[in-house]
């Protein structure tokens, strides 16, 4: 039976291509990615039913259609004119070196029309929706978010956003339910430093105060801090791995705090089995990956902020 419905808004899904080395041979991977659809795959295997809502279109969409169809997720795709994006990365040296890169073509005003109404109708059949980043980052126009933000909560769904500056100053205004950010895009939302408590304390204040209800500030695989609904504060320490792919883990992490928060958990237990779910993608390869059975043996200490762990 399928779980708690959670709407993912993910514009631009892509076509990546990744280049592995083998013994004899290169190992090239084909798959469907993209944001959204990183957080879409850990929303279902955290038990709840996605619903990704994005464009596709051109000859790269002709190629990542079928790779979106065979993910465990329900789609909600606006045919463009333009083709979607697609990326090539050399990894047989370790690394992930960019090979080449082609975002997807900007929308016409019929298309944007057409997600921003497809994206709204998904979210009234859902439990939550979660708001991620475009691709290019300038493809939306402004306001887009402030409104889909709004309309959205008038209908009473939650909304959980994770976006980058300046798309989160467009969405602030539309009064999120959380916000994930980390703290480089704190730093840059807030034009300034956030490297001390107060730094970071009085930056996520002013995000509090710009709209967001709740808020969660990563900081790659360390200490994250996060101010609840209802003011208190915490300090989120996750389990330490000296050795991982940090890729896709706070996709990873925003899919299980939207699937917790759909299943009716409280904000404390959404935040931390996100949490849960970002480091169990850090121990695969796969961006926006992880097993639920690893995420339920991890363990993250919650301590409130100048108290005892939780």
């Amino acid at each position: 039976m399928a779980g708690p419905a959670v709407a993912v808004f993910g514009p631009h899904p892509i076509l990546t291509v990744t280049i592995e080395s083998r013994a004899d041979s290169d190992d090239v991977h084909v798959h469907a990615g993209g944001q959204g659809v990183w957080v879409a795959r850990m929303v279902h295997e955290l038990g709840g039913a996605p619903v990704l809502c994005g464009t596709i279109g051109g000859e790269t969409g002709t190629a990542l259609a079928p790779l979106l169809g065979q993910l465990p997720i329900a789609t909600r795709l606006v045919t463009t004119a333009g083709a979607s994006g697609c990326y090539v990365i050399d990894r047989r040296r370790g690394e992930r070196e960019p090979v080449a890169t082609a975002w997807a073509e900007p929308l016409t005003r019929h298309e944007v029309d057409d997600l921003f109404s497809t994206t709204v109708a998904a979210a009234l059949a859902a439990q939550v929706l979660v708001v991620t980043n475009p691709l290019p980052g300038d493809a939306l126009p402004p306001g887009f978010y402030r409104d889909l933000v709004a309309d959205v909560r008038g209908t009473g769904t939650p909304v959980l956003v994770d976006l980058s500056p300046p798309r989160l100053d467009d969405a602030l205004p539309g009064g999120p339910d959380l916000v994930r950010i980390n703290d480089w895009e704190l730093a840059q939302s807030v034009t300034g430093p956030v490297d001390t408590p107060a730094e970071r304390a009085a930056a996520m204040d002013r995000i509090l105060t710009a709209g967001a209800r709740s808020l969660v500030v990563t900081r790659g695989g360390g200490t994250a801090y996060g101010v609840a609904p209802d003011g208190r504060r915490y300090r989120f320490d996750p389990p330490r791995f000296d050795r991982g792919s940090p890729e896709g883990c706070g996709d990873s992490m925003m899919g299980g705090i939207a699937a917790a928060w759909a299943a009716g958990e409280d904000w404390l237990t959404a935040v931390r089995r996100g949490m849960a779910a970002g480091a169990a993608n850090f121990l695969r390869r796969g961006l926006g990956t992880g097993t639920r059975e690893v995420a339920d043996g991890l363990t993250v200490t919650v301590t409130p902020e100048g108290g005892t762990g939780g």
